[in-house]
């Protein structure tokens, strides 16, 4: 029974892993790429005779133990060629002729080992033995009663000014980046035993299974390589820009999100500069081994001596000083005479609250470029990521990604003229031949030449993507991670909206439709059909987009018609009343306040370079509101008569403003992976009485802010900040209803604890913070802290008024609405997040407006769960 539950799991994560590399993504309408102009190829000089290419690879081990001996310096002396082994003594070198017959091996704590190499072989296999002796430390002069390796730190700390490569005005270099993705724990056995249907016809994927070089086997599926010019410049304003001239990615099939993610891989560098206080790793805050108050949170000691280049290197190991602190454990090297870095290596200990991570390296390898600057030619980070951690024995990941810099150029003045050519006018620019370059262009260019394993992945994944049955399980992955199937020119979907029920139309059923880039690249038209089989009536939707410029940044019109119901209060991250789930999450004994509403809306949308943004929008919408809200009978019109419904026509004009926001760009639309800088948002919006039968003249202006906060070592805090403000007489489905939440899910876009047209203003100010704390007080409690749980908390507050004469026209209408005015809505929350990875729980008390007598006492205090994957 256990052995079936495992294969059943293993079946669900290979076709979601399928199903969302290769599906469209789907969001917010996005930009593509901008067409660069010509470049000339700066790597053009750069072809070499491949007779003279000499390959050496091999491995490293302890002569006693057996064990490889990781971050070996493996060199030519009297040169500055060289590399370091890898954490599993694994090297790899290619050098355009040997500038010697001899090639140095040191460790720390080793003898130094010499080789004599043969001229005549080109590609020459090692395996090298290191036998270790005792450390002889007199490099160092030491302060009297102080640590050794506290005044070396001292020294490094004193340096930084002079030896962080953030000084420069500028500096340019062409990079080389290779990415690759492994599949852990799952043998050939297991995977032709997987219950879907043809899976077992594609297990010749496992004749290129790795099983020599590692101490797992592993499955690679994704490969990519990237070459790219860089170009940075510090004064007088902090620019970067790259310009991508070959890329390729094997094992996604989708172009518009291939091309998307060619964009970012070229600048998906180790954002990791050791010299700064703090480093960002896996999305998370780490202190640096060289932070200015090091000794307040790492542990130093001097481990050995050597030499580099022909300059003599002082190692340095480091380790946390306590457990569940966000901090490094490794070892950097530093050049005693300048006290610049020459090799830095970290991982994540074990003990560090990072989610799916079992283990996680990084390091960089620094060169000289000159006497006194010495800058990052190579960096490395592996990671591996296990979806149930250690509980069970699951398939897990292995990402290795690898950076190389060459001609580098520091304080250049054509750096700071090619920053302001109209060719890099993005941060990130893709050639329009970045895609199609071929195989002879790669042989010439790229740093150094494939294994022989990495050349077998890319055959076996162009093998994979031609076969047949291969074709056939992703097309059902993507059915079921999308929700929608798609038919030549026609999709259809998602199934999650075919049935839903509710109190107004009972048993509800609805048909979507839409069309694929086959039909039109650039024009998209989607829509439904639903049907209530309680008020026995049809609702409808259609909606056309028309991509004017499909390429960053982009233009577009978009025009869509709805009639249908409306539950919502018009606030991101509101569950849809249609999907299947919506209704068993929902409080107890609070009835859904719906709306039957007719919305025509007319948009055109421009963004530009700088990320500001604007939309115009000519909307008409009628509104017939359904019990317990207030009929509509309570607003007269111009000659005293009830109103059967209420039509509002206005045009509005959002601007927005989203400084280097990154996307992921779909077949037509996008997903946000945000911005490190503040978002915001002016909407300002005019009521047209008599256009299109317009009842209402008014104006709206509304501001929001938000922005994510780096608060080291205190964690991350997200800061909204919003006001508002309504010019006219209106009825209250037009004055701001404040976003309360119904449910049981915590959101994080609405105030918990107030219902749904339970407050009404015509101006308004309020804020919403989450502070994130990391492990919290967690660390410091010996049998919670295993558990990694993490602590935050909340605070969201309103504060608002309705003008009299609004108060008159929506108050003691039938409806209990309220005002904030002098009572502000105030609640508080706190909880714990990461619970088995995924799970958070929230508690949230509402602080204002104090209860009365007949309130329950549920309505001041709740608990809410919900999802958060993060790491």
């Amino acid at each position: 029974m256990r052995k079936k539950f495992k294969y059943i799991l293993l079946s669900i994560l290979f076709l979601v892993l399928a199903g969302r590399l290769c599906a469209q993504v789907k969001d917010t309408v996005v930009s593509g790429e901008e067409t660069p102009l010509s470049l000339i190829d700066s790597s053009a000089e750069l072809k070499v005779d491949s007779s003279q290419l000499y390959t050496i690879r091999g491995v490293v081990l302890d002569k006693k133990t057996g064990q490889p001996v990781p971050f070996t310096n493996i060199f030519f002396p009297k040169s500055d060629i060289g590399t370091p082994a890898e954490l599993d003594g694994n090297f790899q070198l290619t050098v355009n002729g040997l500038p010697g017959d001899t090639l140095y091996i040191q460790a720390i704590g080793y003898n130094t080992f010499k080789k004599k190499l043969d001229r005549s072989q080109h590609d020459i296999q090692l395996y090298i033995t290191l036998e270790t002796e005792a450390n002889k430390l007199n490099e160092v002069v030491v302060i009297a009663g102080e640590d050794p390796a506290i005044t070396l730190l001292k020294h490094i700390i004193a340096a930084k000014p002079r030896n962080n490569p953030a000084r420069f005005n500028n500096y340019s270099c062409e990079s080389y980046n290779k990415i690759e993705l492994d599949l852990l724990n799952l043998s050939r056995e297991e995977f032709e035993t997987l219950p879907i249907p043809y899976i077992h016809k594609l297990s010749y994927v496992y004749d290129n299974m790795d099983e020599t070089s590692e101490k797992q086997p592993f499955l690679p599926f994704y490969l990519t390589e990237t070459l790219s010019d860089y170009y940075y410049q510090d004064k007088p304003k902090r620019i970067k820009r790259e310009y991508v001239k070959a890329t390729q990615i094997k094992g996604a099939t989708n172009p518009a999100i291939n091309k998307s993610v060619s964009q970012y891989l070229g600048n998906f560098y180790l954002p990791i500069n050791p010299y700064d206080n703090y480093l960002i790793f896996f999305y998370k805050q780490y202190i640096s081994p060289l932070n200015n108050a090091g000794p307040t949170f790492y542990k130093y000691k001097i481990v050995d001596t050597g030499e580099v280049y022909g300059h003599k290197i002082i190692t340095v190991s480091f380790k946390p000083l306590r457990e569940g602190e966000n901090c490094f454990a490794g070892t950097f090297k530093v050049v005693d005479s300048i006290y610049a870095l020459q090799h830095i290596e970290a991982n994540v200990p074990r003990e560090a609250n990072i989610n799916w991570l079992k283990d996680a390296t990084f390091y960089k390898d620094y060169t000289p470029i000159s006497d006194s600057v010495w800058f990052c030619t190579k960096e490395n980070l592996t990671a591996e990521l296990l979806l149930a951690g250690n509980l069970i024995k699951f398939p897990g990941l292995k990402a290795r990604k690898t950076n190389m810099y060459r001609n580098i150029k520091v304080n250049d003045p054509a750096v700071t003229e090619m920053i302001g050519s109209k060719t890099l006018r993005m941060d990130v620019t893709v050639a329009d031949s970045a895609m199609n370059v071929g195989d002879a262009y790669w042989d010439a260019h790229r740093f150094e030449p494939l294994s022989k394993n990495e050349q077998s992945i890319y055959d076996m994944l162009d093998t994979l993507q031609q076969d047949p049955q291969f074709k056939k399980i992703k097309n059902v992955a993507k059915v079921l991670a999308t929700g929608v199937v798609k038919w030549g020119w026609f999709e259809f979907g998602p199934y999650w909206n075919i049935y839903s029920s509710n109190v107004i139309e009972g048993s509800r059923i609805r048909y979507s439709m839409g069309t694929t880039p086959k039909l039109s690249k650039n024009v998209y038209i989607n829509g439904y059909v639903a049907y209530g089989f309680k008020d026995q009536q049809y609702k409808y939707s259609i909606n056309a987009l028309w991509l004017l410029h499909n390429q960053f940044p982009r233009t577009y019109v978009n025009f869509s018609y709805r009639h249908d119901l409306d539950a919502s209060v018009n606030y991101y991250d509101n569950t849809t009343f249609d999907n299947v789930f919506s209704y068993a999450v929902r409080k107890p004994g609070i009835p859904m306040k719906f709306m039957f509403s007719d919305d025509t809306r007319f948009e055109f949308y421009k963004e530009y370079y700088s990320g500001f943004s604007h939309m115009i929008t000519l909307l008409r919408k009628n509104y017939d509101p359904y019990a317990p809200l207030p009929d509509l009978g309570i607003f007269n019109d111009e000659n005293g008569n009830p109103l059967n419904n209420i039509t509002q026509t206005e045009i509005n004009v959002k601007l927005r403003y989203a400084y280097k926001e990154r996307f992921i760009n779909g077949n037509y639309f996008r997903t946000s992976l945000g911005s490190r800088y503040p978002i915001v948002e002016l909407r300002y919006s005019k009521g047209l009485k008599g256009f299109l039968d317009g009842g209402y003249n008014y104006q709206k202006i509304r501001f929001n802010i938000s922005s994510y906060l780096k608060i080291a070592p205190l964690g991350q805090l997200y800061v909204n900040l919003f006001a508002g403000k309504y010019f006219g007489t209106l009825p209250y489905p037009l004055l701001e209803i404040h976003p309360g939440n119904e449910t049981y899910v915590y959101n994080k876009y609405a105030f918990s604890m107030m219902n749904q047209y339970e407050f009404l203003s015509d101006q308004y100010a309020g804020f919403n913070i989450e502070h994130s704390l990391g492990s919290g007080v967690f660390r410091y409690i010996p049998l919670i802290k295993k558990l990694k749980f993490r602590q935050f908390w909340t605070a969201k507050g309103v504060i608002g008024s309705l003008s009299d004469s609004n108060k008159a026209l929506n108050m003691n209408k039938g409806f209990a609405f309220k005002t904030l005015e002098n009572n502000p809505y105030i609640e508080l929350g706190t909880g714990i997040e990461n619970i088995l990875r995924v799970f958070r729980i929230d508690f949230v008390w509402r602080v204002t407006p104090k209860p009365v007598a007949t309130d329950p006492r549920q309505s001041y205090f709740g608990v809410f769960g919900s999802m958060k994957f993060d790491f």
